[in-house]
């Protein structure tokens, strides 16, 4: 695949200032990576419910008994405001942890870089082990042309909600293409309710998710195969005369533009919105009376008869810091083997990644979740859909600048599919090469 740079990397330091580095160097701890006798730091995003989150990921770190010569592990949560900056400052100044967690694309940059070290004795030490049951596909995603970039951990898969009960007062049945998505949007309509819940704000990438849903479900994506933009086609041109029927029929709100993923949560919660994609973990924001009415719909179909949604693969990497490969190998296996608490405890609000853990009854017993791992999972896709795998360059995509303008102009519905989609492509441009 041909290899595609960004200008959102490295060359941003400049940009980013000594303040930043100064708070990576802050939240590295000070360490000297050199001296072996110091634990490893394991940097951790603030991901699921956040503080119930962090506070058991923390408790499961603490917890990490290293055998033998491996070293321990310090753990420390990372916010997600100014996350970029962190993590490119860290690499700027030699002050990167041992290993991370943090946003889907940003290992296969640092790999790219020779920041990363690449995961693939990691993953030859869980198939020695009988331990790499990955769900179909994701551990594929992480291979790259120089290793595996990182190790899956989670999944951020996007699929179809409905509330069965405002369906039927709406008198509509659930969708299972583009066709009956209209039509049941419009019945929603008549009665006052949104057909496809969507947040385009400024602060939130919710309408970007969705957007790349459906480019993806018609088959469709921002690159071609080799890696290369390729925005401007016909599958995206339909893509987004689909979005823009949905603007003009008002089955989207035409507040979107400017709603905060807080405006969309509440309008779930509230029964505003009756449709929509959003992560599997939606219905724990729903009032305790109204869970059982959230429904994961099955996979719909596009007009050309394609099925697809776009998914978030949350990994585990290591970096060159590490004071012990070895070590930082050892810990991870471990941690890849105890993070079912995760989930058994509910703090997560992604799916597992490993059969393992989908299997176990916490899951299974959850009809929602069940169709998202069986049905959802093995369609979903990055962002780079139509690449083999992911590439640092879609660091440039994922909730950046152009993205945001992109989805911003498409809800308000007034400029043609090609014409957008080619300021998008000319827009990435300026970051993509």
């Amino acid at each position: 695949m041909k290899r595609i740079s960004t200008r959102m990397g490295m060359d941003r330091r400049s940009f980013l200032g000594t303040s930043a580095a100064a708070l990576a160097a802050s939240l590295a701890g000070g360490r000297a990576f050199a001296q072996g006798a110091e634990p490893l730091t394991f940097w951790d995003m603030a991901w699921g419910t956040g503080p119930n989150y962090t506070e058991a990921a923390r408790k499961l770190a603490g917890s990490y008994k290293p055998e033998g010569d491996a070293l321990g592990v310090r753990y420390q949560s990372i916010p997600w405001a100014n996350w970029y900056q962190t993590f490119t400052s860290a690499a700027a100044s030699g002050t990167t942890p041992a290993v991370s967690s943090g946003a889907a694309f940003l290992p296969f940059y640092f790999l790219e870089e020779g920041v990363a070290a690449p995961a693939d004795d990691l993953v030859a030490r869980l198939d020695k082990e009988g331990k790499n049951d990955f769900l179909p596909g994701l551990l594929d995603a992480m291979k790259t042309d120089d290793g595996y970039a990182a190790i899956p951990w989670s999944l951020d898969l996007r699929v179809v909600w409905y509330r069965k009960s405002l369906l039927e007062k709406a008198g509509a049945e659930p969708p299972t293409d583009w066709d009956s998505y209209v039509k049941a949007g419009e019945a929603l309509k008549k009665i006052g309710l949104v057909g496809l819940g969507m947040s385009a704000g400024s602060a939130t990438t919710d309408a970007q998710h969705t957007v790349s849903a459906l480019m993806i479900n018609n088959g469709g994506g921002f690159f071609a195969p080799d890696g290369s933009l390729d925005c401007v086609t016909e599958r995206n041109i339909e893509t987004l005369d689909f979005i823009n029927e949905l603007v003009r029929k008002g089955i989207i709100d035409p507040y979107a533009a400017s709603y905060t993923s807080d405006n969309l949560k509440s309008d779930w919660a509230a029964g505003r919105v009756a449709m929509g994609f959003s992560q599997t973990g939606l219905d724990k924001i729903l009032p305790e009376d109204a869970r059982s009415d959230a429904v994961v719909a099955h996979p719909i179909k596009s007009r050309r008869g394609d099925v697809g949604t776009v998914s978030y693969i949350n990994p585990l990497w290591m970096f060159t810091t590490t004071p012990s490969q070895e070590s930082s190998e050892a810990f991870l296996a471990w941690y890849l083997d105890n993070m079912s608490v995760f989930w058994t405890s509910g703090v997560n609000l992604d799916l597992p990644v490993k059969k393992s853990i989908a299997d176990l009854p916490v899951i299974q017993s959850n009809p929602n979740l069940v169709v998202a791992v069986n049905e959802w999972q093995p369609i979903g896709k990055t962002i780079g859909a139509q690449a083999p795998h992911a590439f640092a360059a879609l660091n440039a995509v994922d909730g950046g600048a152009a993205s945001a303008a992109f989805v911003q102009q498409m809800v308000q519905g007034k400029t043609k599919s090609r014409d957008m989609l080619e300021t998008l492509e000319a827009s990435l441009r300026k970051v993509v090469q």
